[in-house]
């Protein structure tokens, strides 16, 4: 945005506009006084603010409340910022389903879609089952492609700032793929990737389990498990992208892998069969004693992996989220677990969204990035540096 300086009215003209916008969004249906009160500036300047965003189509003028009219002679005029005036999408490209939310620009999810893909399905056709999907919401809603004001992806793998999946072993020809640049043929808005563990990590924080928690580490179980944090409030994601890839801890001591570790006939699972390994912890809870084994073993790796976040960050809270939500009895033995190997023991809680939070995640990158450009002087909890 850049340094404020007396001899830069445009830059003065913006930062009011950001101010009252957010005065505005913040409040129901305030009058011009209101907005004078709550922003400090003049009325004049107040006037010509809301005069210009009503003219971007961002504020309506709001409808006077049915009583207010014949208690007071005219009332005073009452304004609205126009969620409706854009559209946003989360999307989730996983190893078995494509997921998107649409909402307006307030955040407020308005349609969803869910689409199965196969796990073995190549980068395009993953992509054109992305399109599909996203072509028949928009279509269902009623919202035109144009519309759209950003669009947030949250996807397996090491992502770097311009969406190139640097790293992706969880999906067929995902490495080396340049994920943001294919998509943003397909829309024209912004779209910003990110890894999928680092994305339900922001949505726990917004709407879930962790929104009372700054410094949150959220665990996407599974096989290969993966970990986003947030530190002071601000997603954490390393130097080059690749904070919280937990699941490649085991290399460091060559340990046996986690298909191996679950498995309860010494044949590896696949590593992104997910029935797998549910059956594995339904035979277990069953009093299955291989079964029951398997998924010890597996837990007690899933701890280290944990442990050795918690050690070096020290959050207030270790959110468990993947397809290990689902499952009884995760938590008990992670927090005891983690009190034996921690100096201070985070709080350790269920994801509240479940298979929705990489998708709610996504979208609120989206969000936080409308914000930016709409909100100038406002910080974000998912803006790269």
């Amino acid at each position: 945005m850049g340094r404020l300086t007396g001899g830069d009215p445009s830059l003065l003209r913006r930062i009011n506009s950001a101010v009252v916008l957010h005065a505005l969004r913040a409040a129901d249906s305030p009058t011009l006084t209101d907005l004078v009160q709550v922003t400090g500036l003049s009325r004049p300047t107040v006037e010509g603010v809301v005069e210009g965003l009503i003219e971007a189509g961002l504020v309506a003028e709001a409808a006077a409340e049915e009583g207010e009219a014949r208690r007071q002679g005219r009332p005073a005029r009452r304004f609205r910022f126009r969620a409706e005036a854009g559209h946003l999408l989360g999307i989730e490209i996983g190893p078995h389903r494509v997921s998107v939310l649409l909402s307006d620009l307030g955040g407020r999810v308005i349609d969803a879609t869910q689409r199965t893909v196969d796990e073995r399905a190549g980068a395009d056709e993953r992509l054109e089952r992305v399109r599909t999907a996203v072509a028949e919401l928009l279509r269902r809603a009623g919202v035109p492609r144009r519309s759209l004001r950003a669009v947030g992806v949250g996807s397996p793998g090491i992502v770097e700032a311009d969406g190139t999946v640097r790293l992706g072993t969880a999906l067929p020809g995902w490495t080396g793929l340049p994920l943001g640049e294919r998509l943003r043929r397909s829309f024209r808005c912004p779209v910003l990737v990110e890894n999928d563990a680092n994305a339900a990590a922001v949505a726990e924080h917004w709407s879930g389990a962790a929104t009372g928690s700054d410094d949150v580490v959220f665990v996407l179980a599974g096989l290969s498990p993966g970990a986003g944090a947030l530190i002071g409030g601000r997603l954490h994601r390393g130097f080059g992208g690749a904070a919280g890839e937990i699941g490649a801890l085991h290399l460091l001591g060559r340990e046996a892998t986690p298909e191996k570790l679950l498995s309860t006939t010494g044949k590896p699972l696949h590593p992104l069969d997910e029935a797998q390994v549910a059956e594995v912890f339904a035979l277990a809870h069953e009093g299955d004693a291989r079964a029951r084994e398997a998924m010890d073993r597996f837990l007690q790796r899933l701890v280290h992996h944990v442990a050795a976040l918690v050690l070096a960050l020290d959050p207030e809270l270790v959110v468990i989220g993947g397809w290990a939500a689902g499952l009884a009895g995760v938590l008990d033995p992670l927090r005891d677990e983690l009190a034996r190997y921690c100096l201070r023991p985070p709080q350790v809680a269920l994801s509240e969204l479940g298979e929705t939070a990489v998708a709610t995640g996504a979208l609120r990158l989206a969000l936080d990035h409308v914000e930016g450009e709409l909100f100038a002087v406002e910080s974000t909890v998912t803006g790269r540096r």
